[in-house]
């Protein structure tokens, strides 16, 4: 018979059987107000790579978690240019960039077949009032995406490509590490391209730093597949994006 527990996509995974509990909203609550939280929860069929999960333009109604697979955020500029604005792992929530003009700046695209749960802001509004401690984690993590765009904009600012790729892997591994996976071995969930796209370089440009970073030793590279031989030289380029 199947346990749900090893099953990311599983619609039947609850917030306090969730391996993602100790990241994503729940964390810090009492069991009593896990099951609150689990109630307002909505969780949908699986959603397919480059499904949308919510359009710019569109009203804003609910966050969501990411509960496996990847999600990338995009916006379209004045010229009509696709910019990737963020990539999102799970444990973590998208779509509070809604909350302030009451709709969605960015639109949501998985980059891989990923589950995720919808929880209408309406209801965690409420249910907020009466537990204080899920509100302080709400405006946590209001604040980490701030402290994240500030950090993007300095990054692209000023760094060399070099520091914007070590950059990205560091992030990448630190967020893996805060999930209870590798910090040292991952996949990139995203291409070469759409790392191109956010970080502001050509897609030559990363294929020739990825190149270097293997031949010099930082890093194995097999396709998408990430070894960090040396993460302590990665450090020594500008701190990781949050």
């Amino acid at each position: 018979m199947l346990n749900i527990q090893t099953c990311p996509h599983s619609t039947e995974t609850r917030c306090d059987d969730c391996r993602l509990a100790g990241i994503c909203l729940p964390i810090g609550l009492q069991l009593e107000d896990i099951g609150k939280l689990d109630q307002i929860i909505q969780r949908g069929r699986p959603v397919q790579k480059k499904e949308y999960i919510y359009h710019a333009g569109d009203k804003f109604k609910s966050v969501y978690a990411v509960r496996s697979g990847a999600v990338k955020t995009i916006k379209i500029t004045e010229d009509g240019i696709e910019q990737i604005t963020g990539f999102y792992l799970p444990g973590e929530i998208i779509g509070i960039d809604g909350l302030a003009t009451n709709s969605h700046i960015n639109s949501a695209i998985t980059l891989e077949t990923s589950a995720i749960c919808e929880i209408p802001f309406s209801r965690l509004e409420e249910l907020s009032t009466r537990i204080p401690h899920l509100q302080r984690r709400f405006f946590q993590i209001m604040s980490k995406e701030i402290a994240s765009e500030q950090q993007l904009i300095t990054l692209l600012g000023k760094n060399s490509a070099e520091e914007r790729i070590a950059a990205l892997l560091l992030s990448i591994s630190s967020r893996n590490q805060s999930r209870g996976l590798s910090a040292k071995d991952f996949y990139l969930p995203m291409s070469r391209s759409d790392i191109a796209n956010f970080l502001g370089l050509t897609i030559e440009t990363v294929s020739r730093i990825f190149t270097r970073f293997h031949k010099s030793g930082l890093i194995t590279l097999d396709k998408k597949h990430i070894v960090l031989n040396h993460a302590d030289a990665l450090r020594s380029f500008p701190q990781p994006l949050a």
